[in-house]
Parts: structure tokens; sequence; C-alpha cells
């Protein structure tokens, strides 16, 4: 035990919770219910444009560019006229029914359990993430997660998202925790490496994309979870 450490500060999305697998899944059946193959080739074409605009409004959120009620529109309403359909009403619909599927979705990132399950005894463990409060508390519960965390820290509860040094000096006053006894393990580089570390705190960096390009070195850097047993 690296014990340097008291308090483990995990992202949620694609560090835990598998968002491209329950996603995928999830986007499948809104697709179907919603006859989608009446207006685009296949249903990977459709999730191509999707994950497109998606990917580009997040970074737009999270770099409070956008609000809430923007996103959640448009990466729904954009790829829908790309296959002719212009319907703000149908896309918010869309929109709903495809996040309630996604909390029934419960696969997870390759080790997630097994590295919780050795660090449960021995730190405490809560979650920072930048997801909307009415669908991630969900995830968390229905995936299994809640045990293993004393807090869940959520950005739209915090009003500021990652990388933001808000959302991180809240997380350790909310926590009781010190900032040299606590480290943030997540794989996104903008939002939880360069936020935690903006921040004064330690890191992990989850580099699962095999990312050469750093501004600086981060403390740890694994590319498996089962890494952290040689870290914690």
């Amino acid at each position: 035990m690296n014990f340097r450490y008291k308090n483990l500060f995990f992202d949620l999305d694609d560090t835990l919770w598998d968002i491209h697998t329950n996603g995928r899944e999830a986007m499948l059946e809104t697709f179907q219910e919603y006859k989608l193959a009446d207006y685009f080739p296949s249903f990977d074409s459709f999730y191509d444009i999707y994950m497109e605009y998606n990917v580009e409004l997040w970074g737009k959120y999270r770099n409070n560019e956008i609000k809430k009620n923007e996103l959640v529109l448009q990466r729904f309403l954009l790829p829908l006229q790309q296959g002719g359909i212009d319907d703000e009403a149908f896309a918010l619909r869309m929109n709903d029914d495809f996040l309630e599927a996604t909390t029934t979705k419960t696969a997870l990132i390759p080790h997630a359990k097994e590295i919780l399950d050795h660090l449960k005894p021995f730190y405490r463990m809560f979650i920072i993430s930048n997801g909307f409060s009415e669908v991630q508390y969900k995830k968390i519960r229905n995936s299994g997660l809640e045990v293993y965390f004393e807090k869940i820290i959520l950005s739209e509860d915090v009003r500021a998202n990652k990388p933001s040094p808000v959302i991180f000096d809240h997380a350790l006053k909310m926590t009781n925790s010190r900032r040299n006894e606590s480290i943030m393990i997540g794989d996104s580089w903008e939002a939880d490496i360069i936020g935690a570390h903006d921040s004064g705190i330690d890191q992990i960096f989850f580099n699962k994309e095999d990312k050469q390009e750093m501004e600086f070195l981060p403390t740890y850097c694994i590319t498996s979870l089962k890494e952290i047993k040689n870290i914690l």
C-alpha cells in the first residue's frame, strides 16, 4: 500500500463505467425504437455522425462554452438533421430515452471491480464526474459501484465542470480531504489530469488511447486499471 495517499478520487465514465460499450448498446435500442433505419443507411452510419457531434459538444460543455440544454438538444438534433429530421421535440425525446436506457447498462472497464476490491479496505474513495446528476447516480447504483464510494461529486451539483479547480476544491472540502494526501484517477487528459494537476492534486493517468504528447508528466501513468496495484 502507498500510505502517502488516503483519498482516491475516481472519474466514472470510461475510467470505471464503460461508456462506449454501454452507450452503443443504449443507442442501438433507441435507434430501433425511433425507427431511424428509415432515415439512415445503417445504425453505424448514424452512430458515427452522433459520436462526432457528441465529442465536440461535450468538449464545449466542459469548457463552459455551451449550457446543458444546448448540449442535450444539439447532440441529437444535429445528426438527425443529416437524415432529414429537423424536429427539436423529437430530438429531446430521443435524448431522454437514450439517457434512461444507458442507466440500465452495467458493463465496466476491465479490472474495475477487481481494483476497487483491492483498494477499498485501505483508502477512502470518491467519484468526481462531469455527467448529468439524473443519470450518473442510476448508473453507479445499477452497475454495483455504489458500495465502493463514500461520496459522489457531480459537476452539475457543484456548478463547475472538470477541469475547473472549483470542482476539485469543492471535492476536497466536501470529503474533508487534504490535497497532499489525495490522488485523481481518470482517463481524460483535459478534464481529469490537467484539472487535478492545476489544483495541486497528484494524478494517475489512465492512458488507454496511448497519448504521447503531454504538457507535463503526470504523477503516474497506466494503460490498465490492474496496474494501480503497483502504485496503491
